[in-house]
């Protein structure tokens, strides 16, 4: 099993490498193809939007044809639109890359996290989906860097390298036995099970801090560039908030599973809202630098137990573990969209206070709700 939760780490690794390689390299796309504040929020959400419209197809995959078959298709789709997306120069194309980039990443996660999900014990649920995410996260140390290396030696030679290291882990994974049992959930029993409020919940839980990172995706390499920062002050910021991010992910998983999925949560959901309320009145690069790092201090600790929180509501209901991996995927997704695009049009007219505050106060209502509906004690296991 551990060979598999190192794989399955390494594909969502490689997926968010790639989802974060943007952030560098989007103000020289405006300044380039002469993009609005709108347009580039359009193109960084593209990714999440790709994910959104593949999130619940992806979980029918993994349910249907088995995990492996899932990521294998992912990979090859991820490498593929990836190649695209470094040769591509002008904007609608390279939205339409980069939503397929996103398509092939709920592939990915959809079958990533089946695949070890049901792998491993329920009493390590927390633990093992704290480790993946970690590792994903990871990858935006990695991403952020090669995107200030992408606008350096240029975007065909890095985003082509994506095909190769693609190609490569899915002969991997072919190589592991597809250990899921497939099954084909009738999909009126699946949309009961969607709409059950424990899961419903759980979703607003993902999607409450990802609505905060689709605008700080979009604004925050913005804020720099307009400050005279450059590409390596934006990847450098990224590439610390990402790094603490993987070391807290792991940690908040195995502290959910100990204490209860609510003490992690909004002690990472509190910190986001004090984050943006700072991120609303800073002034100089130093200053948004840090709000963005006090940002990735507080989705550390977040991200995993809400995820969790899917899987558990997922298992109680009876759900295939696929379709709550789509779940996660579609919450992330659409929050992100809405955020990236919602954020960088309300900033292109009031500028950035505006809506950082108002994401600010999202957080904190989400937090009274899950003091209102989570309870304070470890999730109860069986056998």
């Amino acid at each position: 099993m551990r060979r598999l939760l190192v794989l399955a780490s390494a594909m969502v690794f490689l997926d968010l490498t790639f989802f974060t390689a943007i952030a560098p390299l989007l103000p020289e796309y405006v300044d380039d193809l002469h993009m609005s504040t709108a347009q580039a929020g359009i193109l960084s959400a593209a990714y999440a939007a790709g994910t959104l419209a593949a999130s619940l197809p992806g979980g029918y995959l993994a349910s249907r044809f088995g995990p492996r078959r899932t990521v294998i298709w992912g990979l090859c789709g991820l490498g593929v639109a990836s190649l695209l997306f470094g040769i591509l120069d002008s904007p609608w194309p390279l939205d339409a890359a980069r939503f397929i980039q996103g398509i092939a990443g709920a592939l990915i996660w959809s079958g990533a996290l089946t695949w070890i999900i049901n792998s491993y014990p329920e009493d390590q649920r927390g633990r093992v989906i704290g480790t993946a995410l970690g590792t994903a996260v990871a990858g935006s140390l990695i991403g952020p860097a090669l995107g200030a290396l992408a606008g350096q030696v240029g975007t065909e030679p890095v985003f082509a390298a994506v095909l190769v290291v693609s190609l490569a882990l899915a002969y991997l994974a072919a190589r592991l036995p597809d250990t899921v049992v497939r099954e084909d959930q009738p999909l009126r029993e699946v949309f009961d099970c969607l709409v059950d409020r424990p899961l419903v919940e759980a979703a607003v839980f993902v999607s409450s801090p990802s609505l905060m990172f689709g605008a700080i995706d979009v604004l925050l390499p913005l804020r720099v560039d307009a400050l005279g920062g450059g590409h390596a002050l934006i990847a450098v910021g990224f590439i610390g908030g990402a790094a603490i991010e993987s070391v807290l992910a792991p940690l908040a998983g195995r502290m959910s599973d100990r204490v209860g999925r609510r003490a992690p949560y909004v002690l990472g959901m509190a910190i986001c809202a004090v984050s943006m309320v700072f991120y609303a009145f800073a002034d100089s690069l130093a200053t948004v630098i840090a709000s963005l790092l006090l940002t990735s201090l507080g989705s550390g600790f977040c991200f995993a137990p809400a995820m969790t929180l899917i899987s558990d509501a997922a298992e109680a209901s009876g759900l295939h573990q696929g379709y709550a991996v789509g779940v996660t995927n579609m919450a992330w997704a659409a929050a992100q969209v809405l955020g990236g695009v919602a954020g960088a049009a309300v900033a292109g007219v009031t500028g950035d206070g505006a809506p950082a505050i108002a994401i600010a106060v999202v957080l904190v209502l989400t937090i009274l709700y899950a003091f209102r509906s989570l309870g304070p004690e470890p999730v109860a296991v069986e056998g």
